[in-house]
């Protein structure tokens, strides 16, 4: 796979000098690699020109509203779907913890603010996600029957008593998300609590703003929600507040479901250790 990464390199660079590649990790829909620690080459495991170009398009527009870093084009290949870009300073926020979660959540606060108000122009540019919450419940249960003997004990019942609940409401409005902001993809000066770059735009959407700030819910815990929150722009009634928590739990399960089978561990890890608070 290297080799094809070398490959494109050379087409689009013509005299870049090649010294390391290494593979830095893999999603659901991607592989990614680092390339003289300088460049990132994510590819996609389906390629797909069509979905290639919007996510250019997409990048570009938002590198011009984000009040925080965001990937840096260098060159995208449609036809094997992949795309080059500048890496980012930082290390993923999961992995390295800020010293004044205040401060991370006044920057993520502002982030999702400008994210959400987005113009018409960059709504067009990124598909609609309506999966319906009656099916991701079903689909969460599905998977937790598969993995529930992994769940500790004295958890399940948290687990199996959102199961049980009915899905909240369909959102009223639908916004531009980023729709996969995790840890993982929040990279962070942890010294000074700084953002340094917001990666992985692969699955931008036209959906509900609550699945941003879930998977800062699921993964950075209530208080630092709470904070993120108070920094945004719009009010968070309980309806809303209500679908965070279930996109949240969702995730998880799907997180836990993936790091147990096909995907790397340590989502597995990382949502053991956030179950508790994610389901009290």
């Amino acid at each position: 796979m290297t080799s094809d990464i070398r490959t494109l390199l050379a087409r689009h660079l013509p005299g870049y000098q090649i010294r390391t590649i290494s593979r830095l990790g893999h999603g659901l829909d991607n592989l990614v690699y680092e390339v003289n620690d300088e460049l990132v080459v994510r590819r996609s495991k389906a390629a797909d020109p069509q979905t290639t170009r919007q996510e250019v398009a997409r990048l570009a527009a938002v590198r011009e509203l984000s009040p925080l870093p965001v990937p840096d084009m260098v060159f995208a290949d449609e036809e094997s779907g992949v795309i080059a870009y500048r890496k980012l300073p930082g290390d993923p926020l999961g992995q390295h913890p800020v010293r004044d979660p205040k401060r991370l959540a006044e920057q993520l606060g502002r982030f999702l603010t400008a994210l959400h108000t987005a113009s018409e122009e960059l709504r067009e540019l990124a598909p609609r996600d309506v999966y319906p919450a009656p099916t991701q419940l079903h689909d969460a249960e599905l998977d937790y029957r598969d993995i529930e003997d992994h769940v500790p004990r004295s958890e399940r019942p948290l687990v199996e008593r959102f199961l049980r609940t009915p899905p909240p409401a369909e959102p009223p409005a639908l916004r531009f998300c980023h729709n996969d902001l995790g840890s993982e993809h929040v990279l962070v000066d942890a010294e000074t609590s700084t953002i340094t770059g917001i990666i992985d735009w692969t699955d931008a959407a036209i959906t509900d703003p609550a699945h941003d700030f879930a998977l800062i819910y699921r993964d950075l815990g209530p208080e630092v929600f709470d904070l993120t929150v108070s920094h945004y722009a719009f009010d968070l009634d309980e309806e809303d507040r209500a679908r965070v928590l279930f996109h949240a739990r969702c995730k998880l399960i799907e997180d836990l479901a993936y790091g147990l089978s096909s995907g790397p561990r340590h989502y597995a890890d990382a949502a053991l250790s956030h179950l508790a608070w994610t389901f009290s």
